[in-house]
């Protein structure tokens, strides 16, 4: 009888949702700050009298302070812990969307967004890999799938905050980067009482503390469904052994070794063409229709249709994990994604262009949740914030080049060739998820890591 058989064989209850409500709604924050960026430009343009380049690299701060913060996230949570990154990183966050609310100038207000964008992509970035370690494997496609949907929740509160602070109020873009920050001091104070994930703590050689974790849930659970707990199934499991502490270096030289590299390819893949996509689509498809006489993308009511879509293409691809496995779920999304993108760049009217667009935003979403619950699946416990991280960070580096590549390509290859370009990008990511992914549904951590995958040799992590 082992710690882990005991929390895998727990029903999904309270106590579960209870930490995905926690999880989400930091996910809700970061894409309520990530999105709010965009409308905040015309009122930070106006006030300190902003070139189009400067607005440019407002615009690229978050995103760029996501692939440091990341990075950072990752290491540090396989060191120090899940959780404690986790209330770093939204102090952090909190603390300079403050500053950039009250900055004095354009300087301090770009500092303020990158370091901002770093607090929110470390959390972005751990909290997948954290909850995952609590959530039983029959149902772990959905509760991740689901847990990323909060992100579309704070895509379209930036909307409304865009339509309704940032024009009605004196210095509104000021207060709607408070109002992004205020929430999240309600959060880290919830965020006290968080476990940390026993996994984790295994891995230290702290069994005591793991114990006490699992106990604990296992009551709450009882309590929480009325009912006696599951038997414990056999121990499967080889016993956890202490692993090296992980740094850059070790990290990339394991994840890239003969026994990873496809599984880090595939995954570093998929996150790179999601959101070279997805940040090529909204970055720059109000510039190219604006181009083509269609004022409907600057309207409120353009931006919220596109938004919302979000929330059932997370939702829905949630569903699709358990029961079509996360590469074919993955693999669907975006084929959706390349047929709509394809559907976009045909048509010429306000009504048709918002319809696809609101559908690719369906699927580009939708694959997101996907990749969200199949990333932590594919690494070890010992570093798998790390290569989540990792992951997440390399897709950044697709965030930060798709605009200005989808930039340069408009001008040759107009608005049907950009997103041709982007349907030729989601393609490829179909064929390489297809190919070479591998399925993850039904199976637990260590099944899918720890066994398949040999124990860290001293070459790897010296």
């Amino acid at each position: 009888m082992t710690l882990l058989a005991r929390l895998d064989r727990l029903p999904l209850s309270r106590p579960h949702y209870v930490l995905l409500l926690i999880g989400g709604l930091g996910y809700t924050f970061d894409g309520m700050d990530s999105a709010v960026v965009a409308f905040l430009l015309p009122s930070a343009q106006e006030a300190w009298g902003l070139s189009n380049g400067q607005l440019g690299l407002i615009g690229s701060a978050t995103p760029f302070g996501f692939l440091f913060g990341a990075t950072a996230a990752g290491l540090l949570g396989d060191r120090i812990g899940r959780k404690k990154v986790m209330m770093y990183a939204l102090a952090f966050y909190a603390v300079f969307s403050v500053v950039a609310a009250f900055a004095p100038n354009y300087e301090v207000f770009l500092g303020a967004r990158v370091l901002a964008g770093a607090g929110a992509g470390a959390e972005s970035a751990i909290i997948a890999p954290f909850l995952s370690e609590f959530v039983p494997a029959r149902r772990r496609g959905w509760f991740i799938g689901a847990l990323a949907g909060f992100f579309s929740f704070g895509f379209v509160l930036a909307a409304l905050i865009g339509r309704f602070v940032v024009p009605t109020l004196d210095d509104g873009w000021r207060v709607a980067q408070l109002i992004t920050a205020v929430p999240i001091v309600m959060l880290l104070w919830w965020r006290r009482s968080l476990p940390e994930s026993p996994r984790f703590l295994l891995q230290q050689g702290r069994h005591k503390e793991a114990e006490a974790v699992v106990a604990n849930l296992e009551r709450r659970v009882e309590r929480a469904t009325g009912q006696t707990l599951p038997p414990v199934p056999p121990a499967s499991e080889a016993p956890v052994k202490q692993t090296p502490k992980v740094n850059l270096l070790s990290a990339l030289r394991f994840l890239w070794s003969p026994a990873m590299a496809k599984r880090t390819a595939v995954i570093w893949l998929i996150w790179f063409v999601i959101t070279f996509s997805y940040y090529g689509f909204f970055s720059w498809i109000p510039t190219l229709l604006v181009q083509r006489g269609i004022t409907v993308t600057k309207s409120f009511e353009f931006s919220i249709i596109i938004y919302l879509a979000q929330i059932p293409g997370y939702f829905s691809a949630a569903w699709l994990t358990e029961r079509l496995d996360r590469k074919n779920t993955i693999a669907i999304y975006l084929a959706g994604s390349a047929v709509s993108a394809f559907w976009l760049s045909q048509m010429d009217t306000p009504a048709t262009i918002t319809l696809a667009g609101a559908v690719l935003s369906f699927f580009l979403n939708g694959t997101y949740a996907g990749v969200y619950s199949y990333t932590p699946e594919v690494f070890p416990t010992w570093i798998r914030a790390t290569g989540t991280g990792l992951s997440s960070a390399f897709g950044r580096v697709g965030s930060i080049l798709a605009p200005t590549i989808i930039g340069l390509s408009a001008a040759s290859l107009g608005f049907a060739g950009v997103f041709g370009l982007t349907t030729a990008v989601l393609a490829a990511g179909v064929i390489c998820v297809l190919v070479f992914g591998l399925s993850t549904a039904g199976r637990s951590l260590e099944d899918l890591t720890e066994r398949d995958l040999p124990a860290p040799n001293k070459e790897m992590t010296r």
